[in-house]
C-alpha cells in the first residue's frame, strides 16, 4: 500500500508540474542560501550523471524528434551547472581559507588530479578545454542550430503541400497526414528551440570564464587581505580549488554542448547514428584498401613507428578484405536468385478455331507505360506506383461512394520510353513525360527562388514545375515547392482524371450493387424502387448527373428515399436530379465551404437572370440556345469572379434561380471548372449569404 501510494504521489506530480517546479525552485535557492560541502559533492556528481544520460540518449537516438524534450533537458542542465558554480564560489571565498577540501571532496580531487603539484599545468588545461567547448562545439553547433532553424521553417509550406498531394494521390490516409503535418510542425518547433538553447550552452561557457578569473582573483585577496594567509598558501588552496569546481563545471558542460552537436547535426531519418556512421563510411571496401596501402607506405620509411603504422595498416587491410568478400557473396546470392530459370516444355503449337472468347473487353481503366517507367510498376525492382494505385483507388472509393474499377497497367513499346497516358473504356484521356529518376518541384504560386532542373508542368493541374535531383528536395521544400517523386505524379494525375470521369465509371452494374448493398439494411426501401417505381436506367442517370456535377453519391440512402418519393411524379432524370439534390444540399454545401456558416456567392444581376430565363428555350436535352455575343461575355465574366475567388482562397460559387441552374451549371462545367453553381432552394437554413461579386449584362 505505501508503495502504490508513493507511485500515485509522484504521477500526481508528474501530471500537475509540480516536479518541474520544485526542481527549478530548488536550483534558484541555490544561488542564495549556503549549502554544505557534502551536498555539493552529491549535486555535482549528479551534475556529471546527468550530463552522461544526455550524451547517450542524444547517441541512441534514432531521430531528434524522439528526444523533442532536448532543448528543454539543456536549459534545466544549464541552470543547474550555474547554480552549482554560483554555490560552490559562495564556498570557496568564504571557506577557501581552511584547506582544499572547504568546497567538498569532488571539486579538492579534480583539483588535485589535473594540476598535479604544477598550477600552471592545471590552468592550462582549463584553458583548452573551455577554449575547445567554447570555440569548436558550441560556435559550431550554434551555427548548424541556427541554419538548420531557418532552412526547416522555410521548408514547412513546400512539406506540407507534399503532404496534401500525397493524400489527394490516395497515399496517406486522414490519419497519416495528420500525424504527418504534426510532425512537420514539430520539427520546426525543435530546430527553433534548438537556435535558441545553443545561446544558453554558449552563455555558459562565458560564464564559467568569468567565474574562474572571480575566483582566482577573489580567493587571492581574500587569502591574502583578510585571512593574512601567505600568498604560495593563498595560491595553493585558492587556485588548487577554482581549478577543480571550474573542471567539474566544464567537463559538464563539454559533454552537453557535444550532446547538443550531436543533434543537430544528425539526418532526419529513423536510423541509429552508429549504424548510420559505419554503414556510409566503410560502404565502400576501396576506402580501406587505399587506407591500409598509405598507412604501410608511411610504415616501412625508417624512423617512423613502424609497429604501429605496420598494425593499423594491416588492420584496414583485413577489414577491406572482409567487406569485399561478403559482398561478393551477397551479389552471387542475387545473381543465382535473378537467374533461377523456370523450365518449360516445348510444346507444339496446335492451331485452334478463334471463338468469342479471343474477343477482348475494354478496360474501364487503363494505364500505359513506356519501357522506361517499367521499374516503376515492378514491385521487385522497389516500384511504388501500384501501391500509390491501390491508395488513389481506396480514397476515391471513399469519397464518391462507389467501388472504383481496377487499373489494368500495361507496357506500350509506341509511347516514348519516358511517357505514360491513362485511358477510360479504350480512349485516351491523359498522357504526359516524366522523369523517373527525379522529383517534380511544383510551383504552388509564390516561391522564393529558382531551381537548377528540367522545367516541365504538373501533368494533373497545369502548374509549372522544375524536374530536379533527388538531392534538392530539401532546398526546393525551403523556397517554397512543393516536392514530389515520379510515381506520386502518376497517381495524382490518375486521381484528377477518375474524379473528372467518375461519372463514366458508374453503369448498371454498379448502381445495381449499390441497391443491393442498400437492401441489406433496408429492403423495404429498395424493394419497391426498381422496376416498380423507376427503370433502373433512370436511376443510373441519377447518379451520373450528380457525379458529373462532383457530388458524392455517399449518402445513398437519402438518394433512393428521395427518388422513392419522386419518382411516381415525373422519370424525367433532370427532375428527379433536383430533386436528391435538395435533399443532399446540406452535403453540397459543405463539400464547397466547409463548415464556415458563411457562404460567399456570385449572383446574377436581375436585369441578366430575366433575359436568360425569357431566352432559354429548353429542348429535350434541357439545353439553353444563348445570343453568342451574350455568351461570350458570360464567359468572360464567370472566368474572372471565378480566377479571383480562387486567388483570395475562397470557392466559387454561382447562385441562380432553380430554373436556369441546370443551364449554367452546363455551361460553367466548359468554362469555369472550379465555380459551382447553385440553386436558391438548395441554401440550407442555417447558412448565411455573403454576395461577393454580381454578373451584368
Amino acid at each position: 500500500m505505501e508503495q502504490a501510494s508513493d507511485e500515485l504521489t509522484l504521477k500526481s506530480f508528474s501530471r500537475n508540474g509540480l516536479g518541474l517546479l520544485i526542481a527549478v525552485l530548488t536550483m534558484m535557492s541555490m544561488m542564495v542560501l549556503p549549502m554544505p560541502p557534502i551536498m555539493l559533492d552529491m549535486l555535482f556528481t549528479f551534475n556529471i550523471s546527468l550530463a552522461l544520460v544526455v550524451l547517450l540518449a542524444g547517441i541512441y537516438t534514432s531521430r531528434p524528434l524522439d528526444l523533442a524534450v532536448f532543448p528543454t533537458i539543456l536549459l534545466i542542465a544549464t541552470l543547474l551547472r550555474l547554480a552549482l558554480n554560483v554555490a560552490s564560489t559562495r564556498v570557496v571565498l568564504l571557506n577557501g581559507h581552511t584547506g582544499t577540501d572547504a568546497a567538498g571532496k569532488v571539486i579538492e580531487s579534480f583539483g588535485d588530479f589535473v594540476v598535479g603539484g604544477n598550477y600552471t599545468v592545471g590552468l592550462v588545461v582549463f584553458v583548452i578545454l573551455v577554449t575547445i567547448n567554447f570555440v569548436v562545439v558550441t560556435k559550431g553547433a550554434g551555427r548548424i542550430s541556427e541554419v538548420s532553424a531557418r532552412f526547416t521553417l522555410d521548408a514547412m509550406p513546400g512539406k506540407q503541400m507534399a503532404i496534401d498531394a500525397d493524400l489527394n494521390a490516395g497515399i496517406l490516409s486522414q490519419e497519416e497526414a495528420r500525424e504527418r503535418r504534426a510532425e512537420v510542425t514539430q520539427e520546426a518547433d525543435f530546430y527553433g528551440a534548438m537556435d535558441g538553447a545553443s545561446k544558453f550552452v554558449r552563455g555558459d561557457a562565458i560564464a564559467g570564464i568569468i567565474i574562474t578569473l572571480i575566483n582566482i582573483i577573489g580567493g587571492l585577496a581574500i587569502g591574502t587581505l583578510q585571512h593574512d594567509m601567505a600568498f604560495a598558501e593563498s595560491v595553493n588552496n585558492y587556485v588548487l580549488l577554482t581549478i577543480g569546481d571550474g573542471l567539474v563545471a566544464q567537463i559538464p558542460s563539454l559533454l552537453l554542448s557535444t550532446s547538443a552537436a550531436i543533434m543537430v547535426t544528425r539526418m532526419s531519418s529513423a536510423q541509429d547514428m552508429s549504424d548510420a556512421i559505419i554503414g556510409q563510411l566503410f560502404a565502400n571496401p576501396r576506402v580501406l584498401t587505399i587506407t591500409a596501402g598509405i598507412v604501410g607506405i608511411i610504415g616501412l620509411i625508417p624512423g617512423m613507428p613502424n609497429f604501429a603504422f605496420l598494425t593499423l595498416a594491416s588492420i584496414a587491410g583485413g577489414g577491406a578484405y572482409m567487406m569485399a568478400r561478403r559482398q561478393r557473396e551477397v551479389s552471387e546470392v542475387q545473381r543465382l536468385a535473378a537467374e533461377a530459370p523456370a523450365k518449360e516444355t516445348a510444346a507444339p503449337e496446335k492451331l485452334e478455331e478463334i471463338t468469342w472468347d479471343d474477343v477482348n473487353p475494354v478496360d474501364l481503366i487503363g494505364l500505359e507505360v513506356g519501357y522506361r517507367l517499367i521499374p516503376l510498376v515492378d514491385r521487385a525492382q522497389g516500384g511504388q506506383l501500384m501501391g500509390r494505385i491501390k491508395g488513389v483507388r481506396k480514397k476515391l472509393t471513399t469519397e464518391l461512394g462507389f467501388l472504383i474499377p481496377a487499373v489494368h497497367i500495361r507496357d506500350n513499346l509506341d509511347l516514348s520510353p519516358t511517357t505514360y497516358r491513362i485511358s477510360l473504356m479504350g480512349v485516351g484521356v491523359g498522357e504526359a513525360e516524366i522523369h523517373p529518376d527525379k522529383d517534380l518541384a511544383i510551383n504552388p504560386g509564390q516561391v522564393y527562388g529558382e531551381l537548377d532542373g528540367i522545367p516541365g508542368k504538373d501533368p494533373a493541374f497545369g502548374l509549372d514545375a522544375v524536374w530536379i535531383e533527388s538531392s534538392l528536395k530539401d532546398h526546393a521544400q525551403s523556397l517554397g515547392y512543393t516536392v514530389v517523386d515520379s510515381s506520386t505524379v502518376i497517381a495524382t494525375h490518375l486521381s484528377q482524371i477518375l474524379q473528372t470521369h467518375a461519372h463514366e465509371l458508374l453503369g448498371r452494374e454498379e448502381a445495381q450493387q449499390l441497391l443491393d448493398n442498400l437492401a441489406r439494411t433496408h429492403e423495404k426501401l429498395v424493394e419497391g424502387l426498381v422496376p416498380d417505381i423507376l427503370p433502373l436506367g433512370v436511376v443510373v442517370s441519377v447518379f451520373q448527373s450528380l457525379l458529373q456535377e462532383r457530388i458524392p453519391i455517399r449518402d445513398i440512402r437519402s438518394i433512393v428515399e428521395t427518388l422513392a418519393a419522386n419518382g411516381p411524379a415525373s422519370q424525367d432524370p433532370a427532375v428527379l436530379t433536383a430533386a436528391v439534390r435538395l435533399s443532399l444540399s446540406r452535403m453540397i454545401v459543405q463539400e464547397i465551404n466547409g463548415l464556415d456558416p458563411e457562404l460567399p456567392v456570385i449572383t446574377l444581376d436581375p436585369a441578366l437572370e430575366q433575359i436568360l430565363q425569357d431566352s432559354l428555350q429548353v429542348t429535350g436535352e434541357g439545353a439553353a440556345a444563348l445570343e453568342p455575343g451574350l455568351a461570350e461575355r458570360l464567359q468572360l465574366a464567370l472566368q474572372e469572379n471565378a480566377q479571383h475567388q480562387e486567388t483570395i482562397g475562397q470557392p466559387a460559387v454561382l447562385l441562380v434561380s432553380p430554373l436556369l441552374r441546370l443551364t449554367l451549371s452546363r455551361f460553367a462545367r466548359n468554362v469555369a471548372s472550379n465555380m459551382s453553381v447553385l440553386a436558391y432552394n438548395e441554401i440550407p437554413d442555417n447558412k448565411q449569404i455573403k454576395i461577393v461579386g454580381s454578373i451584368g449584362q
